[in-house]
């Protein structure tokens, strides 16, 4: 007999978000999982996401699933200018809310001049975000529930050994690495900071700085001393928006007000650093990585590609319906094949730790504090790409 907990979920946005949560979430093992609702404004796309997972409701307005006391997760999966929001209503209507990243962003204030990413000052918008991560905060701090932040970098299982290590070893952490690099993004919202919130920065810095803001959260479990962000200085640029379409065929960008390549380096309160990368500009598939240098050790963890199989093809042929890469137009030549990408990036150990979170109530490792100090300093880089300054936080 199954004594497991049955954990109900709502989740809104079905795009491609949800497809990896509806995958992590036929693989928990802890808890019995029960999606009661899919919810998008494009009913056509709810219903076929629901046809495919057996979810037993599609519904248009997102407000069914906060009006139903049977749902225990919000699962937000939309774009992120609507994260906000549905994280505030969603704590109010005592639901515990998975929030996928960027947490959130500045997407534009009635009066801004268009487009926003060429008109609005970095400082304003710096302020902006702050703000509302204060607000945000406040919401959680008069709640009982829990914000989980979908950051799969975090629990990827090259990430979650090396803080294992770490904390076994007491390491003192000299220098972080961190780096998502790819061709560009087949969306339409991408190049609009209206869209996304930023450019390569947001959109794939994100990623490695979340896997870098936990390892440096682990580190503080064992450290003497408090090490907090002591400062960012970054460097953002806008190479394709100068290349003809022609010479960019091999590529996915089309920039319109944001950045496809973005450097920042990261300094702690300790003198520690850490530097992480992100470019629309690289081909040869995706690119993510964290480097760690500690005084006592050093680990490369790769989450794509990994050298688990090398595959060596003479033609694509029959490969149509297997996923083989990320990001690469031919499988032919000598490749590095995606095996468990699912567990190898992180999405599978996500989706189980936020649901024992719920069962156990306990917070989830990657939590609200992950993604609130992501964020600022994403929006403190803006900052200083623009003023050319150092910005301390």
């Amino acid at each position: 007999m199954n004594n497991k907990k049955t954990v109900v979920v709502g989740i809104v946005g079905a795009g491609y978000g949800s497809t990896l949560h509806c995958e992590a979430y036929k693989k928990v093992s802890g808890a019995n999982i029960r999606i009661k609702y899919i919810s998008d404004i494009d009913e056509e796309l709810a219903t076929a996401k629901a046809r495919t997972y057996n979810i037993e409701n599609i519904t248009t307005n997102y407000k069914d699933i906060l009006n139903d006391k049977e749902v225990d997760i919000l699962d937000i999966c939309t774009p992120p200018m609507l994260h906000e929001e549905m994280i505030i209503e969603g704590l109010r209507a005592n639901k515990h809310v998975i929030c996928e990243k960027p947490l959130i962003g500045y997407f534009g204030e009635s009066g801004d001049k268009v487009p926003i990413g060429l008109n609005v000052s970095k400082e304003h918008m710096y302020n902006s975000v702050l703000k509302s991560l204060d607000k945000i905060k406040t919401e959680l701090e008069n709640s009982e529930k829990f914000l989980m932040y979908a950051e799969n970098f975090v629990y990827a299982p090259n990430i979650l050994k090396a803080a294992e290590i770490m904390k076994s070893k007491k390491t003192r952490l000299l220098f972080l690495k961190g780096e998502e690099s790819l061709k560009g993004s087949s969306s339409s919202l991408a190049g609009q900071w209206s869209g996304t919130g930023g450019g390569s920065l947001i959109r794939l810095g994100c990623h490695p700085l979340g896997g870098i803001v936990y390892l440096k959260k682990v580190e503080n479990s064992y450290s003497e001393d408090r090490i907090e962000v002591e400062s960012v200085i970054a460097d953002v640029g806008s190479i394709t928006k100068n290349i003809s379409e022609k010479e960019l065929k091999y590529h996915t960008v089309n920039i319109e007000d944001v950045e496809d390549f973005s450097n920042i380096t990261i300094t702690y309160s300790n003198g520690s650093k850490a530097i992480i990368i992100a470019s629309d500009t690289v081909l040869g598939g995706t690119k993510n990585y964290v480097e760690i240098y500690g005084n006592n050790l050093a680990m490369n963890c790769n989450l794509t590609p990994i050298d688990a199989l090398n595959c060596y093809m003479l033609d694509d042929d029959g490969m149509e319906g297997i996923k083989f890469s990320e990001m690469l137009p031919t499988a032919v030549g000598w490749n590095k094949a995606f095996i468990a990408d699912e567990i190898m990036r992180g999405y599978t150990g996500e989706l189980e730790d936020f649901v024992m979170s719920v069962v156990d109530n306990r917070e989830p490792i990657s939590n609200f504090d992950i993604a609130y100090d992501t964020i600022r300093i994403i929006y403190a880089a803006y900052f200083s790409a623009e003023s050319g300054k150092r910005i301390y936080l």
